[in-house]
């Protein structure tokens, strides 16, 4: 006989799905309080800027290199104003584009405050080379990465991207819009790309959020707006 826990066919099955779940909460937290990370600065956006690529939605700002430098002053700016146990992370999601972007410009600093939670997918690309090895979490379910992503958040900056930004964008918008998350500073960057794409006042108008609702996040074009947005909030 077999114990449960080393069957691989019970633990990959249906029934041992409530299992898995809990392995994706208790392993990253363990993890994370061995190393005393309380405290982290999320980024979004697209994985497919990369640079060098001609895309039309980087043909006004290079977002690329405006994430890396963004992270870059970020950690930077922790590094000088907080003791260790209080240091701010950057964390992303571990792929390419936007996130390799934000985890570069954190390594620049100190790689150690350079944190990427993963997923599995079909195409996955893999892990940035820019996470630190102790800060590289994988994946399988969605929302148990989307729990960890919000727990820690304490700042987020959101450059253009896809579905999967939008999705992430919303989520954490809804949470402090009901209460659920504190409120934290939220920067879009890149203002002519989500005025084009978003009509926020919409919203507003139709009576479907409040005029207070947009106070939740701040849109910003320059790297000195955003910065001293998060720097000015987090503080």
């Amino acid at each position: 006989m077999t114990n449960a826990y080393n069957d691989p066919e019970f633990m990959a099955g249906d029934d041992a799905r409530p299992l898995r779940i809990l392995a994706e909460y208790i392993k990253p937290r363990t993890r994370l309080m061995s190393l005393n990370v309380h405290n982290s600065l999320i980024f979004w956006g697209s994985a497919r800027l990369k640079p060098g690529e001609d895309k039309p939605v980087a043909a006004e700002l290079d977002y690329y290199s405006k994430a890396r430098e963004l992270a870059r002053r970020m950690m930077q700016w922790t590094m000088d104003k907080h003791d260790h146990g209080q240091h701010y992370y950057v964390c992303t999601g571990g792929g390419p584009g936007i996130m390799e972007a934000a985890n570069r410009g954190a390594a620049d600093v100190n790689p150690e405050l350079s944190m990427g939670l993963g997923i599995e997918l079909p195409r996955e690309q893999g892990m940035n080379p820019w996470v630190h090895e102790n800060l590289s979490f994988n994946f399988h379910y969605f929302f148990m990465r989307k729990f960890w992503f919000v727990n820690m958040a304490k700042g987020m900056v959101v450059f253009p991207g896809g579905f999967g930004t939008m999705d992430e964008l919303f989520e954490i918008l809804t949470l402090i819009q009901t209460g659920k998350h504190a409120r934290i500073p939220v920067v879009l960057y890149g203002r002519q790309f989500w005025q084009r794409l978003i009509d926020f006042d919409v919203f507003v108008d139709l009576g479907l959020i409040g005029p207070e609702d947009k106070e939740l996040f701040y849109q910003a074009d320059a790297l000195d707006d955003a910065y001293d947005f998060l720097t000015r909030h987090l503080d």
